[in-house]
């Protein structure tokens, strides 16, 4: 059967003008997404994000309880003869973004419950590991207008990485500053793209069926992706995941065969103003600060030999020596040994359980590591 993207054909690598990186980056090339994935670099992207048709099987018209017509997706890319026709299109574009895939690079894919459990099983085959599914909860769904089902809330993105020794990112940190200081879960809640946000041409028409809102983009590429890096979307459609790499300062490459949407893409992405450098520079993940030990406190004057430590109660107590080991009334040992001795416990994070006395009263030792830190940069 034919792909409705076109088979996979040969085609010749697309330098930079720089030759920095496998495209001319910050464009939107147009045409066959696996066609012109195979003309990039191995290994020359960081993330993808992918958006592909989902193969939603529909037949005739849907309509609303007032006899209106739904508005849903019957456009020619999204059709396919069988499920084995769209298992050989969605093998063909996997292949080729994890051949570009740097090797600690991740992929994102955003399905349905019609095509998402395929992709899935592709990904595995191919050899990706898949590190989470997250499901993107919709406060706005479609109703079930023929009442026969429950109503379709949610759609479900993977995110996998290239293999499983993959070293790949996760920003951790940033993650839980944008949930207030919570985890972030794997459940998002975000509303449907609508309002301003939406493309609609001058009759009021949407311009793209499946626009997606800027707001999950911005989730998936916050997560895993760093500035400049760059990103890599496949199926462009109208520019949301370019506008939004622009917008945190990374850089971008998008493929769309539509010209029509390829232009609203690029139109688009250049009306973004990137963030500036000071806004961009998020908080860091912990494992990537430079280690201090306990010690550097007592050499740069921070405690003071014979200063007493507490548990965050004052139940607990323990005094600084000068090579930086506390001791106790029975026991000598590290931040982490003693404040674990003193509770009893298997193990302790001694930069958070123990305080010390200031103006202000008791305050985690962790505040002082994160002064000498910033001294210290």
């Amino acid at each position: 059967m034919d792909y409705p993207q076109g088979r996979p054909q040969a085609s010749p690598q697309i330098d930079a003008p720089d030759g920095a990186h496998s495209a001319p980056l910050d464009r939107v090339l147009v045409g066959d997404c696996v066609e012109l994935m195979a003309g990039l670099k191995p290994e020359s992207v960081d993330m993808v994000f992918a958006d592909p048709p989902y193969n939603l099987q529909l037949t005739g018209e849907l309509l609303r309880p007032n006899n209106t017509r739904v508005d849903g997706v019957d456009d020619a890319w999204d059709r396919f003869a069988d499920f084995a026709d769209y298992d050989r299109f969605t093998s063909a574009w996997l292949a080729e973004a994890r051949r570009v895939l740097k090797p600690n690079g991740t992929l994102w894919v955003i399905g349905s419950y019609h095509n998402i459990f395929r992709v899935g099983a592709k990904l595995q085959d191919l050899g990706f590991w898949i590190l989470n599914d997250v499901v993107w909860r919709k406060t706005n769904p479609m109703p079930n207008f023929r009442g026969k089902r429950f109503t379709n809330a949610h759609e479900t993105l993977i995110w996998a990485a290239r293999d499983a020794k993959a070293r790949y990112t996760f920003n951790y940190q940033q993650m839980k500053a944008l949930n207030e200081d919570l985890q972030m879960r794997s459940d998002w809640l975000i509303p449907l793209c609508g309002g301003p946000e939406r493309l609609r041409e001058g009759d009021g028409a949407k311009v793209h069926p499946t626009q997606k809102p800027e707001a999950l983009l911005h989730r998936a590429i916050m997560a895993a992706s760093k500035p400049g890096e760059v990103i890599l979307d496949p199926f462009a459609g109208t520019g949301t995941t370019l506008a939004v790499a622009k917008r945190l300062g990374r850089r971008f490459i998008g493929i769309e065969r539509d010209p029509r949407y390829a232009a609203w893409a690029r139109e688009r992405a250049a009306a973004v103003e990137p963030a500036a450098k000071d806004a961009i520079d998020a908080t860091p993940s912990k494992r990537e600060e430079p280690r201090i030990p306990f010690g550097w406190l007592i050499e740069h004057g921070l405690l003071k030999p014979g200063a007493l430590l507490y548990g965050p109660n004052r139940r607990h107590s323990a005094k600084v020596r000068v090579d930086g080991s506390l001791v106790a009334a029975d026991a000598t040992g590290s931040i982490h040994r003693i404040g674990a001795h003193v509770q009893g416990a298997p193990a302790c994070n001694g930069w958070t359980f123990w305080h010390v006395e200031t103006d202000a009263g008791l305050v985690p030792i962790d505040l002082l590591r994160q002064q000498l830190r910033a001294r210290l940069n």
